[in-house]
């Protein structure tokens, strides 16, 4: 009997051709399953189509899984918890997206008793990181395979060897993109984005191209950490990302253009679209402004730059991901409310309202206005005892601390 593989399949260029490539080079059975994680399947492309071209690459057969409430549920709504942004800035678009894949390609690995599971990724990149140690994380016992670390192929030569095979792909040697999209985002690289000095085209965007010139105001709605609700309306996680994706990218708002720190020791310029993912986590950062308390929320902010990392690097399935999980959830027990975004083009987004029944904002503790019951004569000595431990050591230092420092010639 062949040697049956399971592939991460998307459609693409370089899963298309590593169907045929290991077909050909290791001759085994390749079973190509595609986990809709909210993406736009290639376009104008079905996933009926995208299932045809990898069986006209010689897939004995192709599973598509939808995941996209999963992907919300279980894997945004806890990024949005976390406040993740990797690097301050990139909100683990592709990296929240391979855990789900993952489970589901051990779990069509076991249905089709397969002892060796596939990527497409090649030896440059994160996803490698994230599909292995995933992998190994949940199924110890299988292989895994990495066809586009073997063959040698530029993006170019992958298009001439799916024409060769006469494998239906939609890249081009002069349109040689790499998309990655999920219901959190897309990631665009290659061609002219390789350049971090080159102004990114704006052919490759869908997401944050401005069609109105209109501000556009929504409310968040959240329970417990949750999106729950756009203007007051309940919706499904999934649901509530893909409309506030398309209103707030309406704007222009939610594009990213940075030079990032792979895991393997690369730094790469990657463009990004993630209006919603961007415009949730401020709303949600800015609601727990409101809820937390003072060290609670500060030692949050810490632990929210690991935890961003720990996804970033593959370790969704770890020991101490799962250990900040818990403090996280312990967190949100009380980040319940509402916030008003302003979205303005292009691209602009201001927060301009927040409000929830377990505020800690307290006005008449806050104003200065004749409501004011804040007892000003108590900071007195609140500030003599703060500031005891310096004076003291002003005293010891004598007269030398209110001598200015001099640079030398």
């Amino acid at each position: 009997m062949k040697k049956k593989v399971v592939l991460a399949y998307s459609g693409g260029l370089d899963t298309s051709v590593a169907i045929r490539w290991m077909i050909e080079e290791w001759g085994v059975e390749v079973v190509a399953v595609l986990v809709d994680v909210g993406q736009d399947p290639a376009g104008s492309e079905s996933f009926e189509q995208i299932q045809a071209r990898a069986l006209a690459a010689g897939a004995s057969a192709c599973v598509v899984v939808d995941a996209r409430d999963e992907m919300a549920e279980e894997f945004c709504a806890p990024a949005i918890a976390a406040n993740a942004l990797y690097e301050g800035r990139y909100p683990l678009v592709s990296a929240l997206s391979r855990p789900v894949i993952v489970r589901h390609l051990v779990d069509q690995a076991r249905r089709h008793d397969a002892t060796a599971v596939a990527h497409g990724c090649t030896g440059k990149g994160n996803d490698q990181v994230r599909f292995e140690v995933g992998v190994h994380a949940l199924a110890p016992d299988l292989e895994v395979l990495a066809p586009a670390r073997n063959w040698g192929l530029t993006r170019a030569d992958s298009v001439d060897v799916a024409h060769k095979w006469e494998i239906p792909i939609t890249a081009t040697r002069e349109k040689i993109y790499s998309i990655d999209e999920n219901l959190w985002g897309r990631a665009i690289e290659c061609g002219a984005m390789e350049d971090p000095w080159a102004a990114p085209p704006e052919e490759p965007f869908t997401l944050t191209r401005v069609r109105t010139g209109d501000p556009v105001e929504v409310v968040v709605g959240f329970h417990a950490g949750v999106p729950v609700a756009l203007d007051g309306e309940p919706l499904a996680l999934a649901a509530l990302i893909a409309r506030l994706n398309a209103l707030a990218g309406a704007t222009g708002f939610g594009r990213l253009d940075m030079v990032e720190n792979r895991r393997v020791g690369i730094k790469s310029r990657e463009v990004y679209e993630c209006p919603a993912a961007l415009a949730l986590i401020g709303a949600h950062q800015d609601l727990e402004g409101l809820v937390l308390e003072r060290d609670l929320a500060h030692e949050k902010r810490r632990l929210e730059t690991r935890w961003a990392e720990l996804v970033y690097d593959g370790l969704w399935f770890s020991p101490l991901k799962e250990a900040l999980d818990a403090f996280i959830d312990e967190t949100q027990r009380h980040v319940t409310g509402e916030v008003r975004l302003t979205f303005s083009p292009p691209g602009v987004l201001a927060i301009s309202g927040r409000r929830g029944p377990a505020a800690l904002y307290d006005y008449g503790l806050a104003t200065y206005e004749a409501a004011d019951t804040f007892r000003h004569a108590d900071s007195e000595g609140f500030v003599r005892i703060y500031g005891l431990g310096v004076r003291t050591w002003a005293q010891r230092q004598g007269a030398k601390n209110a001598t200015p420092r001099r640079s030398s010639p």
